[in-house]
C-alpha cells in the first residue's frame, strides 16, 4: 500500500479516505492517531490489524463538537456538557453510556464509549466533512511510544495505512485525559493533557483508578485505552528513578552501565557524558516534559543502548501524565528514593 502524504489543504481527500473505509493518520494536539470511520466495523477492525492491537483494548470516538454526543451516547449527564464547555476542543475523553449505533469493535464489547473533541482544527474539519466519528487510538505499533509528528507515525505505519494528514508537531505530547462519567464520583482512568487538579476544580471529588499506578492483572477488563498493557516502550528496558532530581541523577550515575542511555532533565545532561542522553526539559517545566517524552523514548530505538535510565517528574499537574507514560514504558520497574 502506498501511504499518501496529505496537508491541511487536503481536507476533502482526507475525509474521502474515512468515507471509503480507509485508514488515515490524523493530527491532534496530543499525539497522532490512527483513524477510521467509527461506525464501520470492517474499518475499525483494520485499525487493530495495522497496530497489532489487542481486541479487548477499546478505542475513542473523535467528534467535531459536543453536539455530536447525542448521536452516539445515551443518558448523558449534565456534567458532560459542563466539562465539554470547559475543556473541548481539548485533551479530555469522557466515558459515557453508548448507543447501539456504536459497534462492539470500538468499545471492546463494553456498554460505554470514550468521546473526545480534539483541539486540532483540520481534524475537526475532516470529521465534519466525513460526517462520521473517527475512531482512533495513537498511531504507533502497539506497545511502542506514541508519535507526536507525522514522521514518527510513518516509522510504524508507512505502507500500512492509506494516508496521513500532516499538521506539524503535536502541542501537548501525551494522550488525552480519560474520565469515566458512568460512576460516582467520576473516575480518572488515564492522566493526560487535562490535569486532575483542573478536573477537581469543576467536579470536586475525582477518584483515581489504581491502574494509573500499577499494571492491570490478567483477566481485568480495561475500560479505556492504555490501562491494561505495557505501552510506550522502546526496545531497550527502562528503569524509572523517582525522587529529588539531584538524588536520582546521582543514583543513575552510580549504577549505569557502559552502554546505558539516559532520559533526564536539562539541568543534569552534564552528569552523563559519554552516554546517549535525551533531555526532556527543565525539572520544573512539565509542559516541555510532556512534549518531549515520547520523542525521547523513540530516539533510543535508533541508538546502540542496552538499557535506559529515566529521571521521573513529580506526579502532580501534568507531571502525573508524564510519570504514567514513563512507568508504563518501564513495565512499572520503578526505584523510589526517599
Amino acid at each position: 500500500m502506498d501511504t499518501k502524504r496529505l496537508t491541511s489543504r487536503d481536507v476533502a481527500a482526507a475525509a474521502g479516505v474515512i468515507s471509503a473505509g480507509g485508514l488515515l493518520g490524523i493530527p491532534t494536539e496530543t499525539v497522532y492517531g490512527l483513524g477510521a470511520n467509527g461506525l464501520d466495523e470492517k474499518a475499525v477492525h483494520a485499525i487493530f490489524d495495522a497496530k497489532g492491537r489487542p481486541q479487548d483494548n477499546p478505542l475513542i470516538l473523535h467528534v467535531s463538537d459536543a453536539g455530536w454526543l447525542e448521536r452516539y451516547c445515551a443518558d448523558i449527564p449534565a456534567v458532560a456538557y459542563e466539562l465539554a464547555c470547559r475543556f473541548w476542543p481539548g485533551p479530555l475523553t469522557m466515558i459515557l453510556p453508548r448507543k447501539r449505533i456504536v459497534p462492539d469493535t470500538v468499545t471492546a464489547g463494553l456498554d460505554t464509549v470514550g468521546m473526545r473533541c480534539p483541539d486540532c482544527a483540520v481534524t475537526r474539519q475532516v470529521i465534519a466533512a466525513a460526517d462520521v466519528p473517527i475512531a482512533a487510538p495513537s498511531g504507533n505499533a502497539s506497545g511502542r511510544p506514541s508519535p507526536t509528528t507525522a514522521a514518527a507515525m510513518l516509522e510504524d505505519m508507512d505502507g500500512k495505512i492509506d494516508a496521513i494528514l500532516d499538521d506539524g508537531p503535536c502541542r501537548v505530547g501525551v494522550e488525552s485525559t480519560i474520565l469515566d462519567l458512568t460512576v460516582t464520583p467520576p473516575r480518572l482512568l488515564r492522566p493526560g493533557g487535562v490535569t486532575l487538579e483542573a478536573l477537581e476544580e469543576v467536579l470536586g471529588d475525582v477518584a483515581v483508578d489504581e491502574a494509573i499506578r500499577r499494571l492491570m492483572a490478567p483477566g481485568e477488563q480495561p475500560k479505556a485505552p492504555g490501562m491494561k498493557y505495557r505501552h510506550y516502550a522502546p526496545k531497550a528496558p527502562v528503569t524509572v528513578v523517582k525522587g529529588d532530581p539531584d538524588m536520582t541523577a546521582g543514583y543513575i550515575v552510580a549504577r549505569m552501565g557502559e552502554k546505558s542511555g539516559v532520559i533526564c532533565f536539562d539541568e543534569f545532561k552534564g552528569y552523563f557524558r559519554g552516554h546517549p542522553v535525551e533531555a526532556i526539559g527543565p525539572a520544573a517545566d512539565q509542559a516541555q516534559q510532556a512534549r518531549r517524552i515520547f520523542e525521547a523514548l523513540r530516539a533510543f530505538d535508533h541508538l546502540d543502548v542496552t538499557d535506559i535510565w529515566a529521571q521521573s517528574p513529580t506526579d502532580t499537574g501534568l507531571g502525573l501524565a508524564v510519570t504514567n507514560r514513563l512507568n508504563k514504558a518501564a513495565g512499572f520497574h520503578i526505584i523510589e528514593l526517599s
